[in-house]
């Protein structure tokens, strides 16, 4: 079953914008809505960006960063693991080998 669609009004930087969300997820695009507005007027209010579509890409771009560290360090924490997992079972290969020549 699809989820219904719905218009959320969020405001940006004094603008007013109607998104389609699904319903269930308003509250995660309003978060969503207020952290791009707290980062645009950081931006803004800083003076060393003017004008609003270029405030915007910067929020974009510092947002798409901080999105792939993350996944970088998701990645990172899980890798040693799967990297232990390896040893572990390469270890218990090499001493049934020895159990099983001890045997005969």
């Amino acid at each position: 079953m699809e989820k219904e669609i719905k218009p959320v009004g969020v405001r940006i930087l004094d603008k007013d914008y109607m998104v389609a969300c699904p319903q269930g997820e308003q509250e995660a695009l309003l978060a969503s809505a207020r952290r791009v507005d707290k980062e645009m007027r950081r931006i803004r209010d800083s003076g060393k960006v003017l004008g609003s579509d270029r405030i915007a890409v910067m929020v974009a771009l510092n947002l798409a960063h901080e999105l792939m560290q993350g996944k970088q360090q998701q990645q990172a924490a899980t890798q040693p693991t799967h990297q232990f997992a390896e040893q572990l079972l390469q270890l218990q290969q090499r001493m049934d080998a020895v159990l099983d020549k001890h045997k005969s």
